[in-house]
């Protein structure tokens, strides 16, 4: 969500800090802010509601350092203005602080220890720096003045943070709890970043910091104290991403990109987990123990947790294994009851998702294994996790999951493959997943490549609505949810899934003349009932859209999308293509920001 960028060197800092926050503009943002120092006694504060193109128009000429830190903010705590954007000063003007989370008791830190302050702000965020600054006009150095503040917050809250003290403004003091931070190290300089992408163009060499711990760094060194104030070492890592892997291209926006870059992942994903002779490529160790497990419990959020649904439906079929997934906000706070030897799956697309490290915290306390899915290297759930597999989908920008989503289901049906052969089911062995695999990647472009049609369809039936419907049985309502969302999330029309037999059992009596229903049919088993719960709404008004297979084309209803024929249990793979492209156009023509939608972000690191 929020962003945090640092920067502490012999260069000008200010496009260093800039050009990091544009990298972080994918995670979602209301807000930015700038501070830097020139260590000569002269310092630039300077915040603004909105894009950062904006702060970068309003920043003067004369504005220079070689130490500062920028933030993006996504409102938790007060709307969206310029007195709650960071960063947060000091009543005295000495400390400027950035900081992501929640701070959940600040309301009686305010209360218990702030009472004479004058807050500039209606942030949960501000509560430190002014905590910071009180304990320093005490007498504390720094160090021990934030360590003080951090220690009175909530165990249960969540910060990184960020901070300068004008008094010694090269170095940069940094704090973090449940919420993710990085230390940058470069020739001349060290940095801060909320997520490597922010500095990438810079150094490709990172350490990451645990829970608890408390650095210090300044262009020429960096020191770590844990939470009992040792000092320590911390696994360093080398980020092999192009900074330029990131870029736009040719697109006017990235989400068009990743929905085009899907037949390119399924060979990437190919080529990481097959060997040469059709073997899956797989970590023994893992499959070991998942062969012990009697229940596989899937944790997941948002599109990740539509991803789940697909895969408890892999797993099951090919490994003979019961599953059931979790939204991970729910299951944070009320674990279901759990069999003997359960194993837990975590799926997340950016691996820093709040809601399920804080599962990942409570699987790992019952000394339950884990295995974490995941597209980014070095993120917590892969620190955290027992196992790991990474999703090879390369950087997905857009607020919007496309590409993501249809790796977790190539990864899941690649680990439920091999486990069900390690398990010596028929099934699993008889699966022809690599060739599968080929037809879903050959099916996607040639989808990608009808844009030209959705786009019209789009037009046709979505320009002006206001709400709208996806239908689906067995795997195929999997997909309705997810293509519910994708449209929902960034054209604003009002979106449901349901499943397709559901229809009369109340939701049917809110199609009238000229609603979109969007069916989804490619179960043989169920095809004919799907095709008569399209005739229902048709024979209200609806105005319908039918996402079917081929081989089931002669039973689709209304303007007809056909995909190709692949395998039952992946079909998921080329239905979500067509929804993700209608749900691209509508927004295009309604004029949004496709990339940003309102109030989204990205990566969702507060509960």
């Amino acid at each position: 969500m929020c962003g945090i960028v640092g920067y502490t060197g012999t260069d000008d800092a200010v496009e260093t800090l800039l050009n990091g926050l544009e990298k972080l503009e994918y995670r979602g943002y209301d807000s930015a802010g700038i501070y830097v120092n020139d260590q000569h006694g002269n310092e630039y504060l300077k915040k603004v509601k909105g894009r950062i193109s904006k702060l970068r128009e309003e920043l003067g000429d004369d504005v220079h350092g070689t130490t500062g830190i920028a933030h993006t903010r996504w409102a938790t705590h007060g709307n969206p203005t310029v007195a709650n954007a960071h960063p947060h000063v000091a009543a005295d003007g000495r400390f400027y602080l950035v900081h992501n989370g929640v701070i959940d008791n600040y309301v009686e830190l305010k209360k218990d220890y702030l009472s004479g302050v004058h807050f500039a702000s209606e942030t949960d965020s501000e509560v430190i720096v002014q905590l910071v600054g009180k304990f320093a006009d005490e007498g504390m150095a720094t160090k021990d003045a934030l360590k003080k503040a951090l220690s009175l917050i909530d165990e249960n809250s969540s910060y990184s943070v960020l901070m300068i003290d004008n008094q010694q403004p090269d170095t940069l003091y940094v704090a973090k709890n449940k919420s993710p931070l990085l230390i940058a190290t470069g020739d001349g300089f060290n940095a801060v970043c909320s997520d490597a992408m922010a500095m990438l163009a810079k150094t490709h060499d990172f350490t990451e910091l645990n829970d608890g711990d408390i650095a210090m760094i300044t262009p020429t060194q960096v020191t770590i104290e844990d939470q009992n104030g040792q000092v320590v070492d911390r696994k360093h890592f080398h980020v092999d991403e192009d900074a330029s892997a990131s870029e736009k291209g040719p697109y006017d926006y990235y989400m068009l990109k990743e929905i085009d870059e899907q037949p390119a992942v399924m060979r990437k994903l190919m080529q990481e987990y097959f060997n040469e002779d059709g073997s899956i490529k797989m970590d023994a160790q893992l499959i070991d123990r998942m062969k012990q497990a009697d229940h596989l419990y899937i944790v997941a959020a948002g599109t990740s947790y539509h991803a789940g649904l697909v895969g408890r439906e892999l797993f099951e079929q090919l490994t003979g294994i019961p599953t059931e997934v979790f939204v991970a906000s729910e299951a944070s706070y009320h674990m279901p009851l759990l069999t003997e030897h359960p194993f837990f799956i975590f799926l997340t697309q950016s691996g820093e998702t709040a809601d399920s490290r804080e599962v990942l915290v409570k699987v790992n306390e019952m000394n339950y294994p884990s295995l974490t899915i995941t597209n980014v290297a070095n993120s917590t759930l892969d620190r955290e996790a027992t196992y790991t597999l990474l999703l090879y989908a390369g950087p997905e920008i857009a607020v919007a999951s496309t590409k993501a989503y249809t790796s977790q289901i190539a990864v899941e049906a690649i680990l439920a493959k091999r486990l069900g052969m390690e398990l010596g089911k028929t099934v699993a062995a008889d699966f022809p997943l690599q060739q599968e695999l080929t037809k879903v990647a050959n099916g996607m472009q040639e989808l990608v490549d009808e844009k030209d049609r959705i786009e019209e369809l789009s037009t046709e039936v979505l320009s002006e609505t206001r709400n709208a419907f996806y239908l689906g049985r067995w795997i195929d309502y999997d997909v309705a949810l997810e293509a519910a969302l994708k449209l929902k999330e960034v054209s604003y029309v009002q979106t449901e899934g349901f499943a397709s037999g559901e229809l009369k059992h109340g939701t049917i009596s809110l199609i009238e003349e000229g609603t979109p229903v969007i069916s989804i049919m490619t179960d043989k088993v169920t095809a004919t009932h799907a095709r008569s719960n399209v005739q229902e709404v048709i024979a209200r008004g609806a105005n319908v859209i039918t996402i079917v297979s081929e081989e089931l084309a002669s039973l689709a209803e209304g303007h007809v999308v056909k995909v190709p024929n692949v395998h039952p249990l992946l079909t998921p793979l080329v239905t979500v293509v067509p929804a993700q492209l209608l749900a691209y156009y509508t927004s295009l023509h309604r004029g949004y920001d496709v990339d940003k939608p309102r109030n989204l972000a990205k990566s969702v690191t507060v509960e």
